[in-house]
Protein backbone atom coordinates (compact mmCIF):
# COMPACT_ATOMS: atom_id res chain seq x y z
CA UNK A 1 0.00 0.00 0.00
CA UNK A 2 1.52 3.34 -1.08
CA UNK A 3 0.84 6.43 1.05
CA UNK A 4 0.89 7.24 4.60
CA UNK A 5 1.53 4.87 7.85
CA UNK A 6 -1.40 4.16 9.41
CA UNK A 7 -2.32 2.32 12.79
CA UNK A 8 -5.28 -0.15 13.24
CA UNK A 9 -6.68 -0.66 16.48
CA UNK A 10 -7.65 -4.15 17.43
CA UNK A 11 -8.51 -5.12 20.85
CA UNK A 12 -7.89 -8.14 22.32
CA UNK A 13 -10.30 -8.92 25.22
CA UNK A 14 -8.98 -11.44 28.08
CA UNK A 15 -11.74 -13.92 27.47
CA UNK A 16 -10.52 -14.46 23.74
CA UNK A 17 -12.93 -12.09 22.23
CA UNK A 18 -11.97 -9.09 19.83
CA UNK A 19 -12.69 -5.66 18.61
CA UNK A 20 -11.81 -5.19 14.90
CA UNK A 21 -12.11 -2.25 12.65
CA UNK A 22 -13.73 -4.36 10.80
CA UNK A 23 -16.06 -4.93 13.57
CA UNK A 24 -16.77 -1.54 14.06
CA UNK A 25 -17.66 -0.99 10.44
CA UNK A 26 -20.29 -3.91 10.63
CA UNK A 27 -21.91 -2.14 14.04
CA UNK A 28 -22.18 1.11 12.24
CA UNK A 29 -23.67 -0.66 8.82
CA UNK A 30 -25.68 -2.40 10.99
CA UNK A 31 -26.76 0.69 12.47
CA UNK A 32 -27.44 2.52 9.57
CA UNK A 33 -28.89 -0.29 7.76
CA UNK A 34 -30.75 -1.88 10.47
CA UNK A 35 -30.68 -5.41 8.98
CA UNK A 36 -28.05 -7.81 9.29
CA UNK A 37 -28.67 -8.36 5.34
CA UNK A 38 -28.86 -4.46 4.15
CA UNK A 39 -24.45 -4.35 6.64
CA UNK A 40 -23.87 -7.06 4.93
CA UNK A 41 -24.59 -5.95 1.03
CA UNK A 42 -23.75 -2.21 2.28
CA UNK A 43 -20.02 -3.59 3.32
CA UNK A 44 -19.61 -6.18 0.84
CA UNK A 45 -18.94 -8.58 3.74
CA UNK A 46 -20.68 -12.00 2.96
CA UNK A 47 -24.05 -12.54 5.21
CA UNK A 48 -22.85 -15.34 6.69
CA UNK A 49 -19.93 -13.77 8.02
CA UNK A 50 -21.28 -10.72 9.50
CA UNK A 51 -23.88 -13.19 11.07
CA UNK A 52 -20.73 -15.18 12.31
CA UNK A 53 -19.12 -11.63 13.28
CA UNK A 54 -22.46 -10.70 15.09
CA UNK A 55 -22.32 -13.59 17.32
CA UNK A 56 -18.74 -13.44 18.44
CA UNK A 57 -19.49 -10.23 19.71
CA UNK A 58 -22.40 -10.74 21.31
CA UNK A 59 -20.64 -13.11 22.97
CA UNK A 60 -17.81 -11.33 23.59
CA UNK A 61 -19.64 -9.19 26.09
CA UNK A 62 -22.19 -9.57 28.68
CA UNK A 63 -24.38 -7.05 27.10
CA UNK A 64 -25.37 -7.84 23.40
CA UNK A 65 -23.82 -5.29 20.97
CA UNK A 66 -26.91 -5.88 18.56
CA UNK A 67 -30.77 -6.85 19.44
CA UNK A 68 -31.58 -9.21 15.86
CA UNK A 69 -35.49 -9.66 15.57
CA UNK A 70 -36.34 -12.86 13.22
CA UNK A 71 -39.17 -12.83 10.28
CA UNK A 72 -39.21 -11.91 7.07
CA UNK A 73 -41.58 -8.92 7.10
CA UNK A 74 -40.69 -7.41 10.43
CA UNK A 75 -36.83 -9.12 10.79
CA UNK A 76 -34.05 -6.81 11.74
CA UNK A 77 -31.33 -5.70 13.75
CA UNK A 78 -30.77 -3.18 15.60
CA UNK A 79 -27.45 -1.51 18.04
CA UNK A 80 -28.19 -1.43 21.62
CA UNK A 81 -27.22 1.07 24.14
CA UNK A 82 -24.12 -0.78 24.86
CA UNK A 83 -23.38 -0.91 21.02
CA UNK A 84 -23.96 2.87 20.60
CA UNK A 85 -21.12 3.22 23.89
CA UNK A 86 -18.73 0.72 22.38
CA UNK A 87 -18.68 2.62 19.31
CA UNK A 88 -18.13 5.53 21.13
CA UNK A 89 -15.25 4.37 22.93
CA UNK A 90 -13.76 2.68 20.02
CA UNK A 91 -13.51 6.11 18.20
CA UNK A 92 -12.00 7.88 21.17
CA UNK A 93 -9.33 5.63 21.34
CA UNK A 94 -8.40 5.56 17.71
CA UNK A 95 -8.35 9.36 18.48
CA UNK A 96 -6.13 9.13 21.41
CA UNK A 97 -3.60 6.80 19.75
CA UNK A 98 -3.33 8.57 16.44
CA UNK A 99 -2.94 11.54 18.56
CA UNK A 100 -0.15 9.74 20.29
CA UNK A 101 1.86 8.12 17.70
CA UNK A 102 2.07 10.82 15.22
CA UNK A 103 5.55 11.65 15.47
CA UNK A 104 6.68 7.96 16.07
CA UNK A 105 4.74 6.80 12.91
CA UNK A 106 5.95 10.05 10.73
CA UNK A 107 9.65 9.00 11.76
CA UNK A 108 9.17 5.05 10.83
CA UNK A 109 7.23 6.27 7.41
CA UNK A 110 10.35 8.68 6.22
CA UNK A 111 12.38 5.30 7.25
CA UNK A 112 10.64 3.21 4.70
CA UNK A 113 12.16 2.37 1.51
CA UNK A 114 9.66 3.61 -1.22
CA UNK A 115 11.24 0.86 -3.93
CA UNK A 116 9.60 -1.71 -1.73
CA UNK A 117 7.53 -4.29 -3.48
CA UNK A 118 5.62 -7.18 -1.36
CA UNK A 119 6.75 -10.50 -2.25
CA UNK A 120 4.45 -13.21 -2.79
CA UNK A 121 3.42 -14.82 0.39
CA UNK A 122 3.25 -18.91 -0.36
CA UNK A 123 5.47 -20.56 -2.46
CA UNK A 124 2.99 -21.60 -4.74
CA UNK A 125 2.39 -17.92 -5.28
CA UNK A 126 6.43 -17.38 -6.33
CA UNK A 127 6.98 -20.35 -8.50
CA UNK A 128 6.89 -20.47 -11.94
CA UNK A 129 3.55 -21.72 -13.31
CA UNK A 130 3.84 -25.26 -14.64
CA UNK A 131 3.18 -26.56 -18.02
CA UNK A 132 -0.07 -28.37 -17.96
CA UNK A 133 0.42 -32.58 -17.97
CA UNK A 134 -1.02 -34.10 -21.38
CA UNK A 135 -3.30 -36.47 -20.79
CA UNK A 136 -2.00 -40.29 -20.61
CA UNK A 137 -3.80 -42.52 -23.59
CA UNK A 138 -5.07 -45.42 -21.75
CA UNK A 139 -4.56 -48.85 -22.96
CA UNK A 140 -6.55 -51.83 -22.31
Amino acid sequence: MKGEAQIALTISFGNGGSLSPEDLQLIEFVRRERSILGAARASGISYRKCWLMVDALNRTFETPVFETHPGRRGGGAEITAFGERLIALYRSMERRTRTATTAALGELQKATDPRYQKRASGAAEAAPKAEPRRARSRRS
